[in-house]
């Protein structure tokens, strides 16, 4: 059972060993006797090591994620499968899911985004659907430090590179600057699929006698330990773990996704289950297939197909080789798989087979290397309850009076705003990625939401990613509701009626109180607001321990929201569309600066507790907004957010270079408060009667899109006169300018 060079079970327990791979002393002692009455040898251990670690079990978050409402009316299929999928009428459904790739990017950026791509393309066409489009979310350190630029560089070209080649568009994301990330930048992916529900596959291993295949790349020594490596924090000292990292292969990828929806639509006879080989590799896949599906596995590892020389039972379970799937297929059909994938020019080999026996067996040149209960690699880990504890700051917030601003030039505090990278437009970004492959791309990036239609129907789907870290970083449990909200107000602002979400919960190490305590609460904000809204969450994943040297990033649960435009005619962008049209505002605006861009602006840090948010206020407004665009009254709708109410009517005046006149019952100051629950929009001047009998309790009209250039906002104690040209050349160029 022992390979050569490889310590023995006694070795890994007198020295400890497990420990360097994340288990704890107790942790081991449970393995050694509760499970296996016996010492685990090399292969055993790190088969427990990386299935028990936060990425794969979530040992410290299961009790978290119970919290989040995860079904409805209109869901398919919630968290438990490959991605989550939502009804979307007429026997259709979309499939989506989001990942983090954050360890991996901070190491190898390219790699470690471009990996982070495939993986999430992977989980969408394992449950059979064809993906559509993808998106991101980047968080990085300040653009006046010479690593953050390279990471954004990067970053950025190993997601165009692989989105581009596979023919994926990338049709939106977000990304934001804060010091916190400095070290421990944050890629989130998000991958959107359609299928018809005839087509759904779930990733299960069942029948006794049917056959596991391995399809797609060979393993090789890479990516070994991955899933470890996402579960510890970094510190800058020791010599970073590049080995953990993948390399991918868009094109094998391609080859791959066309094989298996061939194998999915055309052969769903002889397909018993499909799973990516993902996080921990050929463990994770093929135990947790047989796990669901209450069945046992035997694998022979000779026959795993494999690029490298003499690898080990351990490095083939546990390498991260990008560009494979595991099949359950029917006992007797494996040529006709393998007929289908050489047509790919891909391996399809037979690797074991199920059996009932509840063990999961590995054998290697003819001997036994690992025998175990499958379900304690991937059911039975242990589950956490960490101590929860209020940090400091929290308190010291609460007592803070809110932050007042001192506009001297309020001119200039617009232009210096739309400077910020946060704020500043991410054309140089996003121009990298191709928004229009495959041609469905209704709206592009740069508006509220993507657009996608859907072919054949009168239909499309609003999708975003979102959240403001800054407010979470302040008060989790409103900042979560907040991150709710504003991706709901995306869709809105779109056209679509919000349907479900996917998230990553990026947060520094649970092992300290203090951001458990974060963690525990922003989920409590996150779960009210999705009821509110009537969005479950679908699908997602946990990133912990995003620390560089003890220093944890602002706590990011990303929220990825996907909404039903039902009619193709209802979809709204954020663009003024011609003069003479009248801009409302819906929503009050109050003193709220606390997190806000200008306080960080003038500050250099944010402070203070968050005021005037309510759920149900949230709610009336995105309604209220929802029910007028579907008149076909608003020409364009824009959510305001950060920067508050004069960036958004910047913004909404860029797309076309229209001039605006506005005025307002607000202070200067207020102008740049970021009060939630608020949208401008614009209608036809001649349906303005109609528009107000309707609407005019809710919506105020403050001014008209004039033809002159020129931004013109009246408050009460000053006003902002700018050139439209002028103030876009500041937004446009910003990013360019900072990363030169």
């Amino acid at each position: 059972m022992k390979t050569l060079n490889e310590p023995s079970p006694l070795e890994i327990k007198e020295k400890k060993i497990y420990s360097q791979w994340g288990l704890t002393d107790e942790e081991y002692r449970m393995i050694e006797e509760d499970i296996l009455g016996r010492m685990p040898n090399y292969t055993e251990t790190g088969l427990f090591s990386v299935m028990w670690s936060e990425h794969c079990s979530y040992k410290n978050s299961k009790l978290i994620l119970r919290k989040f409402p995860t079904s409805g009316s209109h869901v398919l299929q919630g968290p438990g499968e490959g991605a989550g999928i939502v009804d979307i009428g007429d026997g259709q459904a979309v499939v989506f899911k989001a990942e983090s790739h954050n360890h991996p990017s901070a190491v190898e950026p390219y790699e470690g985004a471009a990996t982070g791509v495939g993986g999430i393309i992977r989980d969408i066409f394992s449950m059979g659907a064809r993906p559509i489009a993808l998106l991101d979310s980047l968080r990085f350190g300040e653009l006046d430090k010479p690593r953050t630029k390279y990471l954004v560089e990067e970053v950025v070209a190993g997601i165009s590179g692989y989105g581009n080649c596979i023919g994926i568009p990338t049709v939106g994301g977000e990304v934001a600057f804060d010091a916190c990330y400095e070290g421990n930048p944050l890629v989130n992916a998000m991958c959107i699929g359609l299928i018809d529900h005839k087509d759904i596959q779930k990733g299960q291993a069942s029948g006794v006698g049917n056959s596991i295949m391995y399809v797609g790349a060979k393993t090789g020594r890479d990516g070994i330990h991955g899933a470890t490596f996402a579960s510890e924090e970094f510190n800058q000292e020791e010599d970073q773990q590049r080995s953990a990292v993948q390399v991918g292969d868009p094109f094998m990828e391609k080859l791959l996704l066309e094989a298996c929806l061939e194998l999915i639509l055309k052969h769903a006879d002889i397909l018993i289950g499909i799973q990516d080989m993902g996080a921990a590799g050929l463990v994770s896949s093929s135990s947790e297939m047989a796990s669901k599906a209450g069945a046992g596995l035997i694998l022979t590892l000779d026959d795993v197909p494999q690029r490298e020389s003499h690898m080990t039972p351990y490095e083939m379970m546990l390498s991260e080789s990008q560009e494979r799937m595991l099949l359950c297929v029917k006992a007797g059909s494996e040529e006709k798989v393998k007929e289908l994938f050489k047509k790919y020019d891909l391996d399809a080999v037979t690797i074991g087979e199920v059996t009932d026996d509840g063990l999961y067996r590995l054998y290697h040149r003819g001997e036994e290397v690992a025998n175990l209960p499958v379900d304690a690699l991937a059911e039975n880990a242990p589950v956490y309850v960490k101590a929860s504890q209020e940090p400091a700051r929290i308190k010291r917030f609460k007592q803070l009076e809110q932050f007042q601003p001192v506009i001297e030039d309020a001119n200039q505090v617009l232009l210096d705003l739309l400077r910020q990278p946060t704020i500043a437009s991410k054309r140089s970004i996003y121009e990298m990625y191709d928004s229009q492959v495959q041609t469905n791309t209704v709206v592009t990036p740069g508006s509220d939401a993507a657009v996608l239609r859907i072919r054949g129907t009168k239909k499309a789907i609003a999708v975003t990613t979102d959240c403001n870290a800054r407010y979470i970083y302040l008060n989790p449990e409103i900042g979560g509701q907040i991150a709710v909200a504003e991706a709901a107000r995306n869709i809105v602002a779109s056209g679509g009626q919000p349907l479900a979400i996917t998230d990553c919960l990026n947060y520094g190490s649970p092992d300290k109180p203090e951001v458990f305590w974060e963690l525990e609460k922003s989920a409590n904000g996150i779960a009210k607001a999705c009821e509110m809204f009537a969005t479950p969450i679908i699908s997602g994943n946990v990133s912990l321990y995003n620390e560089t040297d003890g220093q944890a990033i602002y706590p990011t649960p990303m929220i990825g929201m996907v909404g039903l435009i039902e009619d193709s005619q209802h979809i709204t962008t954020q663009s003024f569309k011609a003069v003479g049209e009248l801009i409302y505002l819906l929503g009050e605006t109050y003193d709220d600066f606390n997190g806000s861009e200008l306080q960080k602006m003038q500050l250099g840090k944010i402070e203070g507790d968050l005021a005037h948010f309510d759920l149900l206020t949230e709610k009336q407004n995105q309604e209220s907004l929802l029910t007028a665009i579907k008149t076909g009254m608003v020409t364009s709708a824009h959510d305001c957010s950060e920067g508050g109410l004069a960036v958004a009517l910047a913004e909404a005046a860029f797309g076309k270079q229209l001039g605006l006149s506005v005025t307002v019952p607000l202070t200067t100051a207020q102008l740049f408060s970021e009060t939630q629950s608020r949208f401008i929009l614009t209608i036809h001047s001649d349906v303005q009667e109609k528009f107000e009998e309707m609407f005019g309790k809710n919506m105020k009209q403050i001014g008209q899109v004039m033809p002159n250039n020129e931004i013109n906002i009246q408050a009460t104690d000053g006003k902002i006169h700018l050139d439209v040209s002028t103030a876009k050349k500041s937004w446009e160029e910003a990013i360019e300018c900072l990363m030169k």
